[in-house]
């Protein structure tokens, strides 16, 4: 009988809010993989429109790249891709391991604190807020549904997703977007979910050569190597 530390599972990539399968992060990861003769898929995770994005869609796009029932995946994902595929992970035990990036838990609440109540009111009202938009170096407009959802999903769920599979997080002590501590939070007295701090901001750039050692180091065991 094989093993499941023999038995590859698919690795998916989830890029961050406002960013893309084809963010330099993306495609360093992709080479990365590539250089070990495996695929990655990156996810586009803009669904169905960066415009009217739905974190429900999100979790769909992953599920549907997983595969079918007997499938399973190992799940990179950035920031807001690292929320999402905490999520999916916490209620899809076919995600066999994660790997996160600064990963936003808390975002709705996180966005209303760092905008004010005017600001914040001003979003609810209008239906929209302008943001950058990594992608395309553009401004964009993104709907206050979608962060209404998060905020709806935190108050069900729990901030922090449940997750019960083998977990490495990388977060910089120095993030002002997304502060270290959710991540400390979310590792505390889990010991399957181990935690690389580094000394780097969000974007978590200079820290690409240590994430992916570790990356490799973490991912020995599922065929990755």
């Amino acid at each position: 009988m094989t093993s499941p530390a023999m038995t590859s599972p698919r690795f998916l990539y989830l890029h961050g809010f406002a960013s893309s399968p084809e963010s330099k992060k993306a495609k360093a990861f992709a080479a990365f993989f590539e250089a070990r003769g495996l695929p990655l898929a990156r996810l586009d995770l803009r669904v169905p429109s960066m415009e009217r994005l739905s974190f429900p869609a999100m979790m769909d796009v992953v599920r549907a790249a997983i595969g079918g029932p007997s499938d399973r995946a190992l799940v990179v994902g950035s920031r807001l891709g690292g929320l999402c595929a905490a999520r999916v992970a916490a209620a899809d035990p076919r995600v066999s391991a994660l790997f996160l990036m600064a990963p936003a838990f808390d975002l709705g609440a996180r966005w209303r604190e760092r905008l004010g109540p005017e600001a914040w009111e001003d979003w609810r009202a209008t239906g929209f807020r302008e943001v950058h938009d990594h992608a395309t170096g553009k401004l964009t407009r993104v709907h206050h549904a979608f962060v209404a959802e998060l905020d709806r999903m935190d108050r069900e769920l729990g901030r922090l997703p449940d997750v019960a599979v083998p977990t490495c997080v990388v977060h910089g002590t120095r993030d002002d977007v997304v502060d270290v501590s959710t991540s400390r939070e979310l590792a505390k007295g889990r010991r399957h979910v181990r935690l690389v701090e580094v000394d780097d901001d969000h974007e978590l750039a200079a820290s690409t050569p240590r994430i992916l050692a570790e990356l490799e180091a973490f991912a020995r065991p599922f065929g990755l190597g």
